[in-house]
């Protein structure tokens, strides 16, 4: 028998170690609410750290051995959610969430179809590629959060909003990071963008290329913002408490790619982040938003959850 409470203990150490901002906002849900999120979370952690041979983050592995250890992450998802025990407190932690809400398997596999993508090189032609692969690491995971924050599995159009807010966060997260994903081989720009701009594919990070990647980062921070505006409109469906968690996170998040389109070609300078006080700040900000009618309507958006996801099987 798995042992909840001690679950729930490691998971929160690991949200405590992996995610600040994360773990901020999520002392506004309601016990319950909280201690499942913290439950998914632990996953969600461990699955990024098999899939880049990491500890909760840092310097990414090496390449050699990731489709073995992609295996490890399906391997040990499939027992999860066959409800047996896997070995790993962070995969058990996803079965125990799973019979607690109803986390489908299919919602399980869209989320480690991102870590199949870095394990295969894979690189994004479009912008639709790229926001396919924000579909997978954070869209789909903003799904399953919906579903433990008590969404219905079927709730097709509040799901798609969470989808819309994840997307949001990786796209501000690649705008930030693409200093350290070039230091790791990696680039998320989509080779389209790059060839616009007359920027040789791998040479983005170069002093002398700064001056044409700012329109390429303020053309991603833009795409955020919008979706970050639709997933508003779906927060509103969310009861107050997990309402306003998710209003904080958008808005630390937000925060962080509003500063990068800001810093122009000193945003790698130093890694952008947000201060304890403008967490707490934003903390504000989110009850006074759950307050107010959320936005009339959502921009137009290129690609919605259902599209990418469609465009994932058909792959």
């Amino acid at each position: 028998m798995v042992n909840r409470t001690a679950l729930v203990a490691q998971a929160r150490d690991s949200i405590m170690r992996g995610s600040k901002s994360f773990a901020a906002a999520s002392r506004l849900f309601d016990p319950q609410t909280r201690e499942r999120v913290w439950l998914l979370y632990a996953w969600c952690r461990r699955c990024d750290d098999l899939a880049d041979d990491q500890d909760h983050g840092g310097t990414l592995g090496p390449d050699a051995g990731a489709q073995d250890r992609l295996a490890t992450i399906r391997t040990l998802t499939e027992l999860a959610f066959a409800g047996e025990a896997t070995g790993d407190p962070a995969f058990d932690a996803l079965g125990l969430v799973a019979r607690e809400t109803g986390l489908t398997r299919a919602m399980a596999d869209d989320v480690i179809g991102g870590f199949a993508l870095d394990a295969d090189g894979w690189r994004p032609r479009s912008e639709a590629d790229l926001l396919q692969y924000c579909f997978h690491v954070a869209g789909a995971v903003g799904v399953m959060m919906a579903v433990v924050m008590g969404v219905a599995p079927d709730d097709e159009e509040t799901l798609d909003r969470a989808c819309d807010l994840g997307l949001a966060f990786q796209l501000a997260n690649i705008a930030r990071d693409l200093d350290e994903d070039d230091a790791a081989g990696r680039s998320y720009l989509p080779l389209d963008w790059l060839v616009e701009a007359d920027i040789p594919p791998g040479e983005h990070m170069k002093p002398h290329f700064r001056r044409a990647l700012v329109p390429i980062v303020a053309r991603m921070c833009a795409l955020a913002q919008d979706y970050e505006v639709s997933a508003r409109i779906g927060a509103a469906r969310l009861p107050l408490r997990s309402r306003w968690a998710v209003l904080s996170a958008a808005g630390i998040y937000g925060a962080i790619g509003r500063e990068v389109a800001r810093a122009g070609e000193h945003a790698w300078d130093h890694r952008v982040s947000t201060s304890t006080a403008a967490k707490l700040g934003f903390v504000v900000k989110a009850l006074g938003r759950c307050l107010l009618p959320p936005p009339r309507r959502a921009p137009a958006l290129p690609w919605t959850r259902r599209q990418l996801a469609q465009r994932a099987r058909a792959a």
